[in-house]
């Protein structure tokens, strides 16, 4: 039964008050049309419940329709405040609307639906469903059902904790991210932690905090002023520093200020139920200075939802990928090796499978398998770019007089391997194949199984094309995409990842990539939508997420499109009309980390493996000690043929007991031998879900068992 949500917050604990002056300076900078002059409108107040207008509308901000990432120019040719607009719902209804001044807010309660509406999409763009549409729309309502809307949620709850934590501990405020199943919260504490004991409490504090209805309150403005604002928190001021574009958007919850994109909900009071998860260490970007605390929680729109999320998660728990590598022996992990895993027999055989389905697939693709060195000096890095960007995550060590460094990912050496000879566009498109091992300085804190390690591998490859095979080369990795997804059962959505903060190289360039990939994928057909400023600094990319058995989503495979790294390495190839050219570069990958989904599919089969990946394919078992040879010569010639057999040998046991201590342990197959099959050559066969085959020749077995494995059948036990 759910645990009663606490009222209140423990009177131990340091309240630190708000800055009186500093959010009147907030109100004056959204009153002021956020600071930038470009709101002018006359509007005032529009009536929806969001006070005045000057809070970042028609400013260019992520959400306007025009899918701008935030440079803060207006668009341009929208109409005047108050002209007639059309909005355009799923399904072709057509709404009128009124520029600047209807919200997708006031859309979902003329629609009925403004309980459940959380967060908007406008022309493609997410937003908050209190800010005014600009000009004609197309407009889509999203709640807590939907991917964005779950993540819209979870961001808003991560105020709300975050907010508690800096009023009832006195911390300071460093980051706050939402996540695949829930949301985590990083504060300064100095030496202090939070203590388990006091998690109870401190959702008791944050339900009261909801409870209170503190508005989320948007304002998009220039860097200078909003440096004024976040004077009081350096972590916030070193991630203003880091944005590249003038103009900056913060929002403010209660006493809390924080920057984010958005979009957030309306006010914390949808946020009915709210579960802290845990507490744990970090560090500031992954460095040994700044040790900060990390709260992990969850939250939801009602308690019945949070019920069914314990139910889940203890249905997960069963499933936990980490508990059945244990029992299974596959892997096991080890404190002289943080953060790396031995991979045992059973295990290996599970990994080398995926990989060996990888590689069929690049045979049949015309990828080409390379190796690579692991160890590079830094100035590889610092070339790509990778080393301001992810250089606290590269592992570095002294070689003498000079500092090497363990490859954190391939393309920068299949860069030197493009470069390394004159390159004709005769062997274009170039396609590179690496499964080299990859190491990455995780902050211990973040290591968790499989799914985030120090030393892994990818199924990473590079594409190297001109601009005209462009397009064809994306539609083929699409394509391979859903070849693997859909045997290995997996149903996938897609989104196109545009410009972050901090990239690299000129906007024209970035918005012709954007184009290109869309096309892609609208050409693909698959259903996709946009996730603005997530793409990588290099360049934009198509994320693709799987959901599991448990309708849990994971972002393992992507498709990135990259200008930047062949000007960086100044890579060309020879033009048929003899001038140099520059190659475009994608990167792939659709498995992601082999690691991480040996973890997803564990997790999603509960250790049910198919026939192909199956570490435990057969087992056999003699009725009696005295047909143990020929169960040994069984035996025999199904590993001859390949495949995973065993032998249970235990004359202590009943038949009975073996038969079902096999299927427990999740044998695909049971070939039981006894005086009648030694005479006639045969086996008699069950499934694991205890279905009798009957006796059959073990030649046409084997052959059967060939076919299904080869096949990747997904259900081989009903086909066989």
């Amino acid at each position: 039964m759910t645990r009663a949500l606490l009222a209140g917050a423990p009177r131990r604990y340091r309240v630190s008050g708000p800055d009186p002056e500093r959010f009147r300076w907030f109100q004056r900078l959204r009153q002021d049309g956020n600071g930038n002059g470009n709101t002018g409108n006359g509007i005032g107040n529009t009536g929806n419940g969001i006070g005045n207008t000057g809070n970042g509308i028609g400013n260019g901000n992520t959400g306007n329709g025009n899918g701008s990432t935030g440079t803060g120019s207006p668009r341009s040719g929208r109409p005047p405040p108050g002209a007639p607009i059309r909005i355009a719902l799923p399904g072709g209804r057509l709404l009128p609307g009124r520029a600047l001044q209807t919200t997708p807010y006031a859309v979902a309660a003329q629609l009925g639906v403004a309980e459940s509406a959380l967060v908007a999409r406008v022309n493609g763009a997410l937003q908050d469903l209190e800010q005014p549409l600009e000009g004609d729309s197309d407009l889509e309502l999203l709640d807590f059902s939907s991917a964005e809307g779950r993540e819209a949620f979870w961001r808003s709850g991560a105020f709300v904790l975050g907010a508690v934590l800096e009023q009832f501990y006195g911390a300071t405020f460093c980051r706050a991210r939402a996540t695949e199943d829930g949301f985590h919260c990083d504060v300064h504490m100095g030496d202090r932690t939070v203590p388990r004991g006091d998690l109870q409490a401190l959702e008791g504090a944050c339900a009261a905090f909801a409870r209170a209805g503190h508005r989320f309150e948007r304002l998009e403005a220039p860097k200078q002023r909003l440096r004024e604002l976040l004077e009081h928190n350096r972590f916030q001021l070193q991630q203003l520093e880091e944005v590249t574009s003038p103009m900056a958007t913060l929002y403010r919850c209660g006493p809390l200020l924080q920057l984010c994109r958005g979009p957030l909900l309306r006010h914390t009071g949808l946020i009915a139920a709210l579960r802290v998860l845990s507490s744990s260490a970090a560090l500031w970007r992954g460095l040994g200075s700044g040790s900060l605390q990390r709260v992990a929680a969850v939250a939801f729109p009602g308690v019945p939802e949070l019920s069914r999320w314990e139910r889940a998660q203890e249905e997960a728990a069963q499933r936990d990928h980490r508990r059945i590598g244990r029992e299974q022996e596959l892997f096991f992990f080890h404190e002289l090796s943080p953060g790396s895993c031995f991979f045992l027999p059973r295990g290996a055989h599970i990994y080398n499978a995926l990989v060996e389905f990888i590689r069929s697939e690049y045979r049949a693709r015309g990828f080409q398998e390379v190796v690579t060195p692991n160890i590079f000096h830094p100035r590889l890095w610092e070339l790509s770019g990778h080393w301001h960007h992810y250089g606290p995550n590269i592992f570095s060590c002294a070689a003498g007089p000079e500092a090497l460094a363990l490859k954190p990912m391939n393309c920068p050496a299949h860069c030197l391997m493009f470069a390394h000879r004159p390159r004709s566009w005769r062997e274009l498109p170039l396609r590179l194949a690496d499964f080299g091992v990859l190491h990455r300085n995780e902050p211990p804190g973040t290591l968790t199984g499989l799914t985030r390690l120090r030393r892994f591998q990818q199924d990473d490859a590079h594409i190297f094309c001109t601009m005209d095979q462009l397009e064809q080369e994306l539609g083929s990795c699409l394509d391979f995409v859903r070849k693997v997804y859909d045997v290995l059962g997996f149903a996938f959505r897609m989104a196109l990842a545009t410009r972050p903060h901090g990239f690299l190289g000129d906007p024209e360039t970035w918005d012709q990539a954007e184009k290109i990939l869309e096309r892609s994928l609208s050409t693909f057909g698959h259903p996709w939508e946009l996730s603005p400023g997530d793409g990588a600094f290099y360049g934009p990319k198509i994320d693709i997420r799987i959901r599991d058995a448990l309708g849990r989503q994971h972002q393992c495979g992507t498709i990135q499109l990259d200008f930047q790294m062949p000007e960086r390495f100044g890579l060309r190839y020879t033009s048929a009309g003899g001038a140099p050219q520059r190659p475009v570069l994608l990167h792939r990958a659709v498995l992601g980390s082999v690691e991480r989904m040996v973890a997803v599919l564990a997790e999603s089969c509960g250790g049910r493996w198919p026939l192909w990946l199956s570490p435990m394919q057969v087992m056999v078992i003699p009725q009696a000690p005295h047909v143990e040879e020929y169960a040994r010569e069984v035996q025999a010639v199904l590993r001859g043929g390949g495949l995973m057999a065993d032998l249970d040998a235990d004359a202590g046991a009943t038949l009975a007991r073996k038969i079902r201590r096999a299927q427990l342990s999740q044998y695909n197959f049971q070939m039981v031998v006894g005086p009648r099959e030694r005479a006639s050559g045969t086996v008699s066969i069950r499934t694991r879900d205890n279905r009798s085959v009957g006796q059959r020749e073990l030649g046409p077995v084997l052959r059967r068992l060939q076919e299904l494995r080869d096949a990747r059948v997904r259900d081989a036990e009903r086909c066989f």
